[in-house]
């Protein structure tokens, strides 16, 4: 993906994570998100963000990851521009499964091996694979 905004960003995300849901909108998973980002920046650090957001009238996640084609400022923890996103839209009652939820992709995401591996993935199938492994 390209973009050169983290508000266009989050739009793009909304998008895709509304795309295979009739129960909630893009709309609704934009403002989730944005609300959530005000409450302090998802980005990890290391050029990772998993910008996240409960979303009222769903039972199912939704979860999108995306790869920049030029990293973007995203108020990261570390200061360091993000490339590296997975996007979460979750349940308004979720609760303690959307925190390890969480807690799973930010421990997955910490392992700098793996972080290089998506960055040199040379296309969505090689990203699908490396996203589908179950990494301890």
């Amino acid at each position: 993906v390209h973009t050169s905004s983290k508000k266009r960003l989050l739009e793009l995300i909304s998008e895709e994570l509304a795309r295979n849901s009739e129960q909630i909108s893009q709309r609704e998973i934009f403002e989730s998100l944005c609300a959530r980002e005000r409450l302090g920046s998802t980005g990890l650090g290391k050029g990772v963000a998993i910008p996240h957001g409960r979303v009222k009238g769903t039972q199912h996640v939704e979860a999108s990851f995306f790869r920049l084609s030029k990293p973007l400022s995203f108020d990261a923890v570390d200061g360091e521009p993000v490339d590296l996103l997975f996007a979460l839209a979750v349940p308004e009652d979720c609760g303690e499964d959307h925190l390890k939820l969480l807690a799973h992709i930010a421990e997955l995401f910490s392992n700098p091996g793996f972080l290089e591996e998506l960055r040199t993935a040379e296309n969505s199938g090689r990203l699908l694979q490396l996203l589908s492994q179950t990494r301890h």
